[in-house]
């Protein structure tokens, strides 16, 4: 199903979600998990009210107005859950769940059994899985509701979010630009204010590209600590999916619903009795002070393409000292090497892929990688890729692949020990070490995700700040900072981009998308 909202219905429902507005302090922009909870509670907002006021939104923005064309499919019944959600408050309102509705937004590879799963591609546009994703029913079970779902660079193969099926999503904040991918529509629906957060995955640098390009917050997980069944894949070794939230609080709360073992996805176990009761619990302004911040010189250019990206990078690394953390500059002349042998994901690909289309049901529209690569709906850039992966056969038993699994654990030791040397806690460096690229370009150059992707290491992306205003970017262009650290060290992470978040306050919403009156 496609977009399809009845704007008779909206208007009404937008209007009294103004009019309880104008009798309370609650606004929807930038609206989070707290401010909502707050206003349930004290009863000056409805969550009825809550998802009309997002809905008009997208409905405003999302085709027409600045047409970001973000979102592929709105939950036909969201009302009606919010309706619902309303009537167990008040019945109850101490049972309420943790993300009680807290409209979100899923990235277009996520497994929904009530709306289709198509991962952007036109054949696969009615694709209904049997079964929600396993992360999807837990945000369900935390009393999420699922607003929409958001387009993607389809089937999360690459970094400029464009599909068959929903075309080039756009940049609020510079709407000649590309939002970063493979996640840009979640990206750009968050920064626009359509939902309070959303998902993404991250093969490559998914989850964090869009983060760093729409002034957001995005959390790249240690391999194993949340479980991906039922997102459609790219790798088995690769492929990690998280939260994406305008604030670092917001984040660690969906992170909070996400991790848990799960027994169809193995790897989990790795991540049992590693996680903090919560994992805003160590969200405190002073986190920074006594930390010992590494930032990594080695990804920050000093062409003059780099220039804006490194000044941040500079002043982001300033401010932390100013609020007690020693940054320590170094490199690491191995990763040049060894980051461009570590990916592995075109040599898993086939099985992976396959895996998935197993799970669904018999009369899904798409049943094989071979059905999918034969009847070449994908766009041209995506065909090429996915023909080429197919056409690599047993690709985890050739030697290639060992060779480069052999890598990643080189590169984990060469991070680990230099942090060792050094006793760093975390390493700082830009997401992208040049701003993101004008739509309509093949892919984004220069992304650093392979420090994450390659060893399975956790990393955060916060805001670092803007580029100079232009006029196609009035507010400038998004910046992300990444800090890494070891396994299981995503409160450490987290607390420090926090510590950062609240000593500068960088969040801006965009221009193109303002409040609606």
């Amino acid at each position: 199903m496609t977009i399809k909202t009845t704007r008779a219905a909206l208007s009404v429902a937008a209007t009294l979600f103004v009019s309880q507005a104008m009798a309370a302090p609650f606004s929807l922009e930038e609206a989070t998990v707290s401010k909502i909870h707050d206003a349930f509670r004290h009863g000056t907002l409805t969550c009825t009210q809550l998802v009309s006021g997002y809905l008009a939104r997208i409905d405003a923005y999302n085709t027409r107005g600045p047409a970001l064309r973000a979102i592929l499919t709105v939950n036909p019944s969201a009302l009606e859950q919010a309706r619902a959600l309303d009537a167990q408050y008040a019945a109850n309102p101490n049972a309420a769940g943790s993300l009680h509705c807290i409209p979100l937004i899923l990235k277009d590879n996520f497994d929904t059994v009530d709306m289709p799963t198509s991962s952007g591609n036109v054949a696969m546009r009615d694709s209904r899985p049997q079964h929600d994703a396993f992360t999807v029913a837990k945000m369900r079970q935390a009393g999420a509701l699922i607003l929409a779902k958001s387009n993607l660079q389809e089937f999360a193969r690459g970094g400029v979010s464009i599909s068959s099926l929903g075309g080039q999503v756009l940049n609020p904040y510079d709407l000649t630009r590309n939002p970063g991918g493979s996640s840009g529509g979640t990206g750009a629906a968050i920064a626009a204010n359509f939902a309070v957060m959303g998902t993404g995955s991250d093969t490559g640098q998914s989850i964090r590209s869009p983060s760093s390009a729409n002034n957001l917050v995005g959390v790249r997980p240690t391999r194993g600590l949340i479980s991906r069944t039922g997102v459609m894949p790219n790798s088995f070794t690769q492929d990690e999916i998280g939260p994406i939230a305008r604030t670092v609080t917001d984040a660690a709360r969906l992170l909070d619903v996400m991790v848990g073992f799960d027994k169809d996805d193995p790897i989990t176990a790795l991540g049992v009795g590693k996680t903090p009761r919560s994992y805003t619990d160590g969200l405190k302004a002073d986190a920074l002070k006594g930390a010992r911040i590494g930032l990594f010189t080695d990804l920050m250019g000093s062409d003059a393409r780099h220039a804006e990206v490194s000044a941040a990078m500079n002043r982001v690394a300033a401010e932390m000292e100013r609020r007690g953390a020693t940054v320590v500059r170094f490199s690491l002349p191995a990763y040049a090497t060894l980051s461009k042998v570590v990916a592995t994901d075109s040599f898993e690909a086939r099985p992976a892929f396959d895996k998935y289309f197993a799970t669904l049901p018999a009369n899904a529209p798409v049943k094989s990688f071979r059905q999918l690569v034969d009847g070449k709906t994908a766009s041209p850039d995506i065909q090429k890729t996915l023909e080429k992966e197919i056409a690599i056969e047993n690709g985890m038993e050739s030697d290639e692949y060992k060779t480069r699994m052999l890598n990643r654990e080189k590169l984990r030791i060469a991070l680990a020990g230099k942090m060792a040397e050094l006793r760093i806690d975390a390493i700082l460096y830009p997401m992208q070490s040049v701003l993101v690229t004008k739509a309509g370009d093949a892919n984004q150059p220069e992304r650093n995700g392979t420090l994450s992707n390659g060893t399975g290491f956790p990393a955060v992306t916060f805001q670092a700040g803007f580029s100079a205003p232009t006029a196609d970017a009035p507010l400038g262009v998004p910046i992300g900072a990444e800090l890494l650290g070891l396994d299981y060290t995503e409160p450490k992470l987290l607390a420090y981009a926090y510590a950062f978040e609240q000593a500068t306050h960088l969040r801006r919403p965009p221009l193109s998308t303002p409040a609606l009156k």
